[in-house]
């Protein structure tokens, strides 16, 4: 079977954590050990931020986030609901309200027109995502942000290698928020990572990464737990320096399989709008005018031929049981998309050979 995705990981990261560990400092009391701070320096560099604040998950880096801007039970957070659950999930936990609008059907990322439609007096928080690597058109949403004094909170969990307008992923929004999970185009196995150009709250999110701890035994506000392990870090520094061959060998791949499928009409391609560059976290095509058991049985024929096919998303969030008491509401584009919509592998271990083989089995299936 080829995976949709897996873990790149060499001699490198295998030296450096055992170097960790034969260290013994295996963690840090405030959660900046020396290879969290080297990791955040890097990565903030590499984003073209000043700040970087390492996390153990990306989900506790979208709580971290949105729980320092002190939004409360009185306030509203715009995000698509075509997404994994963890972007929504943080702003239930940071105690707003998600306020769901739609996509636009060729990017799958938030449609700029329809935010503006749900804006009120309680609105604090534009949550926008960079769906499957593909960067949001940020200079409509920071428009419409800026217009009505709202923060930019940007879910770059899959955008590791992005860029829009010729700026990293992230540098359009007042805080950008990455996940190093496995599947990642890079990956500490775990983990997450917050970045901002702005020194507005940056110590606040120090502070409640460690227990709201100014110094240790001393919690000057209410935190949490969200350290990144020194052996994460150590992880991620040496999957920073690779990055950009691995988004470089995905973008081949990608181009590929694009040069092959466009063959068929019956599949909308992945699209990278004017200014826009993909970091191909995942290759997704939508299956034109199907519908979901249409789409699902396509997807299991290409399992049975070895093609680690996925759905991502097959649930919008608006639509999930726990969801739908923050409002009912028709969201058509997220719906379409997610009867219609499935992946196919380009991670960096795919060879040109693989994704003949994928896309000529693509064509034959569809015949």
């Amino acid at each position: 079977m080829i995976p949709i995705n897996q873990p790149m990981l060499g001699k490198e990261e295998i030296d450096v954590v055992a170097k960790v560990l034969k260290s013994g400092g295996l963690t840090h009391g405030l959660g900046a050990g020396p290879m969290v701070t080297v990791f955040e320096g890097a990565f903030a560099k590499f984003v073209k931020v000043k700040h970087a604040i390492a996390t153990n998950t990306g989900t506790g880096a979208l709580h971290l986030a949105l729980a320092s801007t002190c939004i409360g039970s009185a306030c509203e957070v715009i995000v698509p609901s075509f997404t994994f659950v963890a972007t929504a999930e943080a702003i239930v936990f940071a105690g707003a309200k998600p306020v769901f609008v739609d996509i636009d059907p060729e990017t799958y990322t938030i449609d700029p027109e329809t935010i503006e439609k749900v804006v009120t007096k309680r609105t604090r928080v534009i949550m926008p995502v960079d769906l499957y690597g593909l960067p949001v058109a940020m200079k409509r949403i920071r428009e419409i942000a800026d217009k009505h004094n709202l923060k930019i909170v940007e879910d770059a969990a899959q955008a590791h290698g992005a860029t829009y307008c010729r700026k990293p992923a992230g540098w359009f929004a007042d805080v950008a928020c990455w996940s190093f999970y496995g599947s990642k185009n890079m990956t500490t196995g775990e983990g997450g990572m917050v970045t901002t150009d702005c020194d507005e709250n940056v110590d606040t999110m120090r502070f409640m990464r460690s227990h709201g701890e100014k110094e240790k035994y001393n919690s000057v506000m209410l935190g949490h737990n969200y350290h990144m392990p020194e052996m994460e870090a150590a992880i991620g520094i040496e999957q920073l320096k690779k990055l950009p061959k691995f988004v470089a060998k995905r973008r081949r791949n990608a181009e590929r399989l694009n040069s092959i499928l466009e063959k068929s009409k019956r599949l909308q391609l992945p699209i990278e709008p004017e200014g826009s560059k993909s970091s191909w976290y995942l290759y997704t095509v939508r299956l034109k005018s199907a519908t979901r058991e249409k789409r699902d049985a396509f997807v299991d024929k290409l399992r049975q031929k070895g093609i680690g096919s996925v759905v991502c998303y097959v649930n919008p969030i608006h639509l999930m049981s726990y969801y739908r008491k923050f409002g009912e509401r028709k969201l058509p584009v997220t719906e379409e998309a997610s009867n219609q919509v499935l992946s196919l592998p380009v991670h960096p271990a795919v060879t040109e050979k693989q994704i003949d083989f994928i896309g000529n089995t693509v064509l034959k299936l569809l015949k």
